[in-house]
């Protein structure tokens, strides 16, 4: 008998908005809501993203919008 091995908890997943790689050969991804542009390029293989959708499970982005963030300091 296996008294010290815990249950596995069943981790709620959702339908999730991603950018995913265009490039066949990559398997690069990320979540919408921490990608930093409107239309990011993969951090692989710099190629474009597309759009799609993901059963990943929840998670919660406290920082807000990462998009309306500014890049740097402007100097003038």
């Amino acid at each position: 008998m296996n008294y010290r091995k815990k249950p596995v908890e069943e981790v709620p997943e959702e339908n999730t908005a991603i950018w995913a790689c265009t490039n066949d050969d990559c398997n690069g991804w990320m979540r919408d809501n921490f990608a930093f542009e409107h239309a990011p390029s993969c951090p692989l293989c710099h190629a474009p993203m597309a759009r799609s959708m993901k059963m990943l499970p929840q998670l919660v982005n406290s920082n807000g919008d990462l998009k309306s963030l500014k890049k740097g300091i402007s100097i003038t």
